[in-house]
């Protein structure tokens, strides 16, 4: 397959060194490898003084787009809204997020293919239309097939999912966002983002034995924690870096998402340059080698970190352990040194009931072999794997590789199941194999979230995550206090033995290869395709502009609901089963902050309707207030929001009438979708104005009709006693994101400028 895009890529590294040179100039110093991409990728010109990071607003103008189907199907929803005849960027469409992983790879991609039809054919036929690349089900999970095919260093990229992260691993900004800011950028306009804070992470030493690249951010997401990145960049660098393959560098990028981070980057070097060749784009290589001293940070970076990010951290690698993470949160972090202590100190329940390996995260040709190595050992030492164990690789391009060179015959072998090219158990497409649902159990898997009832619907369920080669080895003991590094199993034979560390290489020996990769290239002029969609469907949905501000304050809503705790947007909008109603607003509006847990009883879907007093589930009472012509209000409490950048959690609020979202702090990529879609979404200034929040309450919010950027607004909460009480709440619009509001949204920003209304 020829590169893709080479025009471009030629283009972005001609004009590089001319941008970096007068970003230097610019700033008076010496830059990171991030803030060269950024600056070199500003939609303006050149500011006169620096960005302030974390503060200033700045439009960029990002080389490509990328979505994956469940996101893809409202994002082009919307882009069908915008009244453009072609998208502005190359962009791709992967359909990697509704195949349900089930008995085994061939049955479960042919159930889905049959099963969304509607919602593949409408993808097919809206890409062809308008330019957009289609990966068709089975060619991959969207992340690793665009490190393969897309990614390039120095380039910025935005994707409809908030593991496009993944890129960075080869030298790419790439940031996951909502449906709405790809529009924005497909429909060539600016995409806006708070310049990033910079954190840096300096690696020295060199891994060994068990220890492996997944351990590097297990290890960070301890230190940082789920909100630590927040609004920044995270930048590896040191001689430790050079070490990791690129595919390892994907791993640590990839799950940047898991701290909050806008993104995770590496400088370029030999490991990227091998990558590129090794998936066919020596000629990209060529030219990035051409242009290596700007897809770095400057050298005296380096040797003075402390002076250019706003926050180092340090870690040896030499010295690292292989961690596992979890249960619920993926930065609660053990070295295995300690795993056993703390199952048995936190009674979790010790049987492992299912190891699984691959995803976006950890399903590389190196991953699969490494992992492959130990289950080599299973058999070769007689060993009985204990736990069930699946495999889901990354790509087509991967699987067709590692059958021909027999690691997926060497999974097999020991009893484990591979699954198709796609997300399933990781975003909760599992029909998983269990005699009682409801049942406290353990997993461990190599992905990358593992939040209550992700993997299989059921909150009794300690997801833990490892790396793909002690998630192999954890199986094959069947047992979480066992540390391979130190512990011996009982083999058929009633002989005590040891497993090896795992061994692997970094690309195939006799290189990639695939019969069908899966890719269907666009029409070159699609304006004589029409896209249909069936107005009986239940899967696909045409949209209809949202309602535009009614110019005045807001009074006499009622509370939707208080959410309790850890809100993510698994909470506000589950996958899983709801994945079919992507691309139907209404019908995937049923899921509504179903998840999230009501302050006023513990309970979730269980609040009081306060027009009959009436407990009842959220959507219900959400169409009963919309249905009254009442507004209605939720309130949270810290990084609400966090996890998936699906825009859903946003749209569904706003379909169902609540007005704002009031939380004592934002997820980044939540807080921006909201904002797109047209909603309020505030900060309490003072935090414990949470706990004034009753279950009866009447709200108005004041001061919209002075609705400016820096400015606070008021609540007032009336309660039903007759009493009230009322608070400031801060926001970060600026004045383009105050006119998406007023608007209604920012597509009715757009489709205003082309005439649309």
């Amino acid at each position: 397959m020829a590169v893709f895009d080479l025009d471009m890529i030629k283009k972005l590294y001609e004009e590089l060194p001319g941008k970096v040179a007068a970003a230097r100039k610019m700033l008076g110093r010496p830059l990171t490898f991030s803030e060269k991409i950024l600056y070199a990728h500003l939609w303006d010109k050149l500011p006169e003084a620096a960005f302030t990071r974390g503060k200033d607003y700045v439009n960029f103008a990002p080389d490509r787009v990328a979505m994956q189907d469940a996101t893809a199907q409202m994002a082009l929803l919307q882009f069908m809204m915008a009244g453009k005849p072609k998208v502005a960027v190359p962009s791709t469409v992967h359909c990697d997020h509704l195949i349900q992983a089930k008995v085994g790879a061939d049955a479960d991609l042919a159930t889905a293919i049959d099963v969304n039809k509607e919602v593949y054919d409408f993808l097919a036929s809206v890409s062809n239309k308008y330019g957009v690349g289609f990966w068709k089900p089975g060619a991959g999970i969207i992340h690793q097939v665009v490190l393969e095919n897309y990614a390039f260093p120095g380039a910025m990229m935005i994707g409809t999912d908030s593991h496009t992260v993944n890129a960075g691993g080869l030298g790419m900004v790439a940031i996951g966002v909502g449906g709405a800011d790809a529009v924005d950028v497909m429909a060539g306009m600016p995409w806006e983002l708070a310049q990033p804070k910079l954190i840096g992470v300096k690696l020295t030493g060199k891994m060994s034995g068990w220890t492996s690249s997944k351990d590097v951010i297990l290890k960070v997401a301890g230190i940082l924690t789920a909100k630590g990145g927040t609004g920044a960049i995270v930048e590896y660098f040191g001689p430790g870096a050079l070490s990791i393959s690129c595919t390892g560098k994907g791993t640590i990028c990839n799950m940047g998402a898991e701290i909050g981070a806008t993104t995770s980057i590496f400088e370029y070097g030999e490991a990227m340059s091998r990558y590129l060749r090794a998936t066919g784009r020596a000629e990209v290589a060529d030219l990035a080698d051409q242009v290596a001293e700007h897809l770095q940070s400057d050298p005296e970076v380096e040797a003075n970190p402390e002076k250019y990010y706003d926050q180092v951290v340090e870690i040896n690698l030499s010295e690292l352990e292989p961690h596992i993470n979890g249960p619920y949160s993926p930065d609660l972090a053990w070295p295995i040194s300690e795993f056993a202590k703390a199952v048995k100190e936190n009674n979790y329940p010790p049987v492992l009931e299912v190891g699984l390996i691959g995803s976006c995260t950890n399903s590389s040709y190196e991953d699969l072999d490494r992992a492959a190595s130990l289950a080599k050992q299973a058999v070769d030492k007689k060993l009985k794997v204990k736990a069930e164990f699946t495999v889901t690789p990354g790509s087509e391009q991967v699987r067709y590789t590692v059958e021909r060179d027999g690691q997926l015959g060497a999974f097999e072998a020991m009893g484990g199941v591979v699954l198709a090219n796609a997300c399933g158990p990781c975003i909760g497409q599992w029909a998983r194999h269990t005699n009682d649902p409801n049942r406290a159990n353990s997993i461990i898997t190599s992905f990358n979230r593992n939040f209550s009832k992700r993997n299989d619907g059921n909150p009794q369920t300690r997801s833990f995550v490892a790396s793909p080669e002690i998630v192999t080895a954890m199986a094959i003991a069947g047992d979480l206090t066992f540390n391979p590094l130190t512990d011996t199993l009982t083999n058929e034979n009633g002989e005590e033995v040891m497993l090896d560390p795992p061994t692997g290489v970094e690309l195939p020996p006799k290189g990639f290869d695939v019969e069908d990769a899966g890719f269907i290239a666009p029409a070159a002029d699609g304006s004589g395709i029409n896209v249909t969609v069936n107005p009986d469907s239940k899967r696909i949905e045409l949209l209809t502009p949202f309602a535009p501000w009614e110019g005045t304050d807001l009074t006499g809503m009622k509370l939707l609901i208080k959410a309790k705790g850890k809100c993510t947007t698994d909470h506000i909008s589950m996958a899983g089963p709801w994945l079919r109603f992507r691309g139907h607003l209404d019908n995937i509006s049923n899921n509504m902050l179903t998840g999230a847990v009501n302050f006023f009883n513990e309970k979730t879907n269980t609040i009081q309707n306060q027009l009959d007093g009436e407990f009842m589930g959220v959507p219900d009472t959400a169409r009963a207030y919309k249905a009254a012509g009442i507004g209605s209000v939720v309130f949270g409490e810290e990084n609400y929001g966090e996890g998936s950048s699906r825009e859903h959690a946003a749209m569904e609020p706003r379909h169902l009438g609540v007005r704002a979202v009031i939380v004592k702090s934002f997820a980044r990529i939540h807080e921006t979708n909201l904002k797109k879609q047209g909603m309020l979404g505030f900060t309490f200034v003072n935090k414990a104005d949470y706990d004034l929040v009753r279950q009866d309450d009447t709200i108005d919010i004041t001061g919209l009709t002075d609705f400016t950027p820096g400015k606070n607004l008021t609540v007032v909460l009336h309660h039903a006693d007759g009493t009230k009480d009322s608070f400031e709440v801060a926001h970060t619009y600026n004045e383009l994101q105050i006119g998406w509001f007023k608007k209604g949204s920012a597509l009715n920003m757009i489709r205003s400028e082309q005439g649309l209304g």
